[in-house]
């Protein structure tokens, strides 16, 4: 993928580097607050070949990239400048356009920004949360070992000192120094306030002032709320106090008015009311949660990837934190990795029942991201524009998330909902019953998404409709029976066995059973008499279908995907007859070799499950339409 030339496009298609505000990025996606979002052109980013959706909502517009968006991110904040990080210069039409927005797209827009910098540390620590909490229960560690011991500072560190953290990230979003809230973090989690608090927690009840004013001490590690509201009012100090100060001492004045004033407020009133405030949304949700365990997570399973689409899902990330430092322990996300399994199993039942290859090997590998958390890839790319397939991963998720309330699964630490989730459920006693009802409730939800596709998930539709030919040309009669058939060779090179391509989704036969040709010229020739009923948009390969039945596919080098087309001339369209020998695909050699590619080919027989054997009958070197493969009915 060239990171340059997608950012100018992605910049192009969000109305240039001076309508964005600014932007951060999450696990898959590109998140900009635009000034004027009427400007961006949401048609021509779709059209690119590396976005996979965008989507306007909860006040951001979100560009969706995959696992590659780190990059993509880099590539845009080199070419935009570093003022577009820079909210605090917000001209009169983002302010107008900010008053426009409602109150729920404002928080989301605030949470969002302070939290995904760090969401892949997070995900990170957590898993290692789990992982030593596996290794306690499985009695492969103790807690009392340095082993254990350096591990868990290791993931522990971050929450305990979320406080610093939140303090940098809130401080970008709210338009202020991140420096300065950063600090302010560090003195609510400093050892003297810790040791002040667990003095004031003693038996003689120790009480300090502060000019006189009673403190009240607060444990503050890993707290969430006081550190974010401190950040806004320090961020609205500063502003003001820096127009109000000689440039010549407003660099080191402006910190000490921010500091002197902001930390104290936080001690005496901010910190002390945002704890209250935080012990009364834990207490109101486990008063929700408690009623009905089993629709509250029904309800979870089965909202929250659509939550997911609009953004809104980081409406609730807050709770999740919340419930971790107030109660130690969190009950939904357990809940919600039932709506993720439940997408995951709806893409393997496509997988398994698709007979395009196009569709085939997308479903492969949103399977395999989704696992590890990230559905995007799968819905935007196969669930939602199949509709069917969605709504039974949301019901399957539905029927997981009430599985996993009524077994009354909690989470020990935070990260994305995925397979590791299953781990960091095991409380510090040992796996138990609701340890059992997370695995049986993700479980189920991955068996009716996949079972629930493959039976019901096609009659809406079983191919891509922006990239797979919806009708046939009235002169092809293809057999709906598979009958015995010769392929020729659509390549001139030397023939590679299909265990020696270098790529394991061809060469697992994850695609089907086939051959590999390392070209030596760079042609493609139709083997066949059929239609071309895909080509993919970089032009990189194509699917075909002969008159007897067979699907094949010919994907020309291995990861050529990156290149965007560049080497790559079709001479043909989807939908196409093709007679043997006519010229499908023209392509430059030296620069796929150049870019440091594979040129070994794949040619692949998708539908081999439908016929009895496939045989190759050529070696060595080959020449242009002469015998290749046998397909043997």
């Amino acid at each position: 993928m060239d990171y340059q030339s997608l950012a100018k496009k992605i910049l192009a298609g969000v109305g240039g580097k001076d309508n964005i505000s600014h932007f951060v990025h999450c696990a898959t996606r590109l998140r900009f607050k635009l000034k004027q979002p009427e400007l961006a052109d949401t048609k021509a980013l779709k059209q690119l070949p590396e976005v996979i959706a965008v989507v306007n909502s909860g006040g951001q517009f979100q560009v969706v990239i995959g696992n590659q968006v780190n990059e993509v991110w880099e590539a845009i904040k080199a070419l935009s400048g570093e003022g577009t990080n820079s909210p605090n210069t917000a001209s009169e039409t983002e302010t107008q356009s900010r008053e426009k927005t409602t109150l729920l797209a404002r928080l989301i827009d605030i949470v969002s920004g302070i939290f995904t910098p760090f969401i892949g540390v997070m995900a990170a620590s957590g898993i290692m949360k789990g992982l030593l909490a596996l290794a306690i229960a499985c009695g492969w560690l103790t807690d009392k070992s340095g082993t254990y011991q350096i591990w868990y500072a290791a993931s522990d560190a971050l929450f305990f000192f979320f406080p610093l953290f939140i303090g940098y990230t809130a401080g970008q979003k709210f338009g202020g120094s991140p420096f300065i809230t950063m600090v302010i973090g560090g003195a609510l989690t400093h050892p003297l306030m810790i040791q002040a608090f667990e003095a004031s927690q003693s038996a003689s009840g120790v009480k300090e002032y502060f000019l006189g004013i009673p403190i009240i001490f607060i444990n503050y590690s890993s707290s969430v709320i006081p550190i974010i509201l401190s950040s806004w009012v320090s961020c609205e100090i500063e502003k003001r106090v820096k127009l109000r100060l000689p440039l010549a001492v407003r660099s080191f004045l402006t910190p000490v008015v921010c500091l002197a004033v902001v930390v104290p407020l936080t001690f005496l009133g901010i910190g002390p009311l945002a704890t209250w405030l935080s012990q009364l949304l834990a207490e109101g949700y486990e008063l929700i949660y408690r009623f009905a365990p089993w629709l509250a997570g029904a309800a979870l399973g089965a909202v929250w990837q659509i939550c997911v689409i609009f953004g809104l899902h980081w409406g609730l990330v807050p709770l999740i934190f919340n419930n971790l430092a107030v109660l130690g322990q969190d009950s939904m996300l357990p809940m919600i990795l039932p709506a993720v399994m439940g997408q995951v199993g709806a893409v393997l039942g496509i997988f398994l029942y698709s007979k395009d290859p196009q569709q085939k090997a997308l479903a492969g590998s949103s399977f395999s991201a989704g696992i590890f958390g990230i559905t995007e890839p799968a819905i935007y790319g196969l669930t939602l524009p199949l509709r069917r397939p969605f709504i039974i991963g949301c019901v399957a998720g539905s029927v997981g998330g009430a599985i996993v309330g009524f077994a009354g699964s909690h989470s020990y630490s935070f990260g994305m909902a995925n397979i590791f989730t299953l781990i960091q459920i095991i409380p510090s006693t040992g796996i138990d019953s609701t340890v059992w009802g997370a695995f049986i409730g993700n479980a189920l939800a991955i068996m009716i998404g996949c079972v629930g596709t493959y039976c019901w998930g096609r009659s809406v539709g079983t191919s891509l409709p922006t990239t797979i030919a919806e009708t046939s040309p009235p002169e092809a009669t293809v057999s709906d029976e598979p009958s015995s058939s010769i392929i020729l060779t659509p390549l001139v090179g030397q023939i590679v066995q299909v265990e020696e391509i270098p790529d394991p989704t061809f060469s697992g036969g994850l695609l089907g059973k086939g051959i590999g040709i390392l070209p030596s010229k760079g042609e493609v020739r139709a083997p066949f008499s059929g239609t071309v009923e895909s080509l993919f948009l970089t032009k990189h390969a194509l699917g075909l279908r002969s008159d007897q039945g067979v699907e094949l596919l010919i994907h020309v080098g291995i990861d050529t995907v990156k290149l965007a087309g560049a080497p790559f001339t079709a001479h043909v369209q989807e939908g196409d007859r093709i007679h043997p020998g006519d010229l499908l695909l023209t392509f430059d050699c030296q620069a796929i070799i150049d870019a440091g590619l594979s040129l070994v080919t794949p040619i692949l027989i998708t539908n081999s499950d439908d016929f009895g054997e496939v045989d190759c009958l050529a070696s060595g070197e080959v020449t242009e339409q002469q015998p290749l493969l046998l397909i043997k009915a």
